[in-house]
């Protein structure tokens, strides 16, 4: 392959492999305060676990909050919990993560007070802190935490690179892509919802199988792929999608949905994910759409190496997730 064919290539892959290796593992902090009593607030606290330790970010409050009470801190493995009382007026000030700036962690914050009303945000790293003065959409927040679960989601973002490469007619990859939306957002909602729930660590060992399975598919000739994949890959994507969305799920298990607004929540949170989807579709396009270029003789050679690397991660990610199972 000549360099100029290789720029695009080993772009998308250098992209890839900065981002998070853990893939639906990358757990947003949840920062709740509720109003007990006039100007009595009982604070949860859920802090991310990343291997055997925390993520360094922390809640600063405004400084005429006075602790009344602290628990000690539980780890649940997944994540460090921290639960104390304050006494202070949280309608004017602000809230501020420290350290939030060095991560890539979001925080959700959410604000219920005695009147019923509340407030949900979600913190970045570029927007360490709430202004508890502003007017805040009550769950506008859970739009952009799908978002953002969808585009740190390395192991989905390769799922789905993989269909579009492995599809090739327009009118099977539409049918494809609808069926794994349909079957992720099913079993989100069914185990966001507690009807249906899983343990993370089994579901998220066989997501990285799937995409071991497509990467293995990728690389064999089309003749040789499996007749399922082949002729009707929908049912492949719809099987698999069930279990992308109890990955999915996970970060929205941690922190939880308002229970006044419970389907608006949970509807915002699926439409964010499947606009992330949809931001990863068009740059695959764009970059295909590049690449027209490329004389038709040199395809496979990048597309091979593109599975190679997807197979190589879907394989650390496998060994990973079953070790901890072991």
């Amino acid at each position: 392959m000549k360099p100029k064919h290789c720029i695009l290539p080993i772009l998308l892959l250098l992209s890839l492999g900065t981002m998070p290796v853990h893939g639906h593992e990358v757990r947003p902090a949840y920062l709740e305060l509720l109003e007990t009593a006039p100007q009595q607030f009982a604070i949860t606290w859920k802090q991310p676990i990343a291997g055997d330790r925390r993520l360094p970010i922390d809640p600063v409050l405004p400084e005429a909050c006075l602790i009344v009470e602290q628990a000690l801190p539980e780890n649940t493995g997944d994540a460090l919990i921290q639960r104390w009382r304050v006494a202070c007026d949280l309608r004017t000030g602000s809230i501020h993560i420290s350290g939030l700036s060095r991560t890539l962690t979001d925080v959700l914050i959410r604000v219920s007070y005695l009147d019923g009303s509340s407030l949900s945000q979600l913190l970045r790293s570029d927007t360490p802190t709430l202004n508890l003065d502003d007017d805040a959409p009550p769950v506008a927040s859970y739009l952009f935490l799908g978002v953002d679960h969808l585009l740190f989601g390395i192991d989905h973002i390769l799922f789905v690179i993989g269909l579009v490469l492995f599809i090739r007619d327009p009118w099977m990859l539409l049918k494809t892509i609808t069926a794994f939306t349909i079957a992720h957002s099913m079993t989100l909602a069914l185990s966001v919802l507690g009807l249906v729930r899983l343990p993370p660590q089994p579901v998220e060992a066989v997501i990285a199988l799937s995409i071991l399975f497509l990467a293995r598919e990728l690389m064999l000739p089309e003749r040789q792929r499996s007749a399922l994949t082949r002729i009707r890959p929908w049912i492949m994507a719809f099987g698999f999608g069930l279990l992308h969305g109890f990955g999915f799920a996970g970060a929205l298990v941690d922190v939880g949905l308002p229970r006044e607004q419970l389907a608006l929540a949970l509807l915002l949170f699926n439409v964010g994910i499947e606009l992330g989807q949809l931001l990863i579709i068009a740059v695959i396009f764009t970059a295909l759409w590049l690449l027209r270029s490329l004389p038709v003789g040199r395809w496979p050679l990048w597309q091979q190496t593109f599975s190679i690397f997807m197979g190589t991660m879907a394989g650390y990610w496998t060994i990973d997730r079953l070790s901890v199972l072991i």
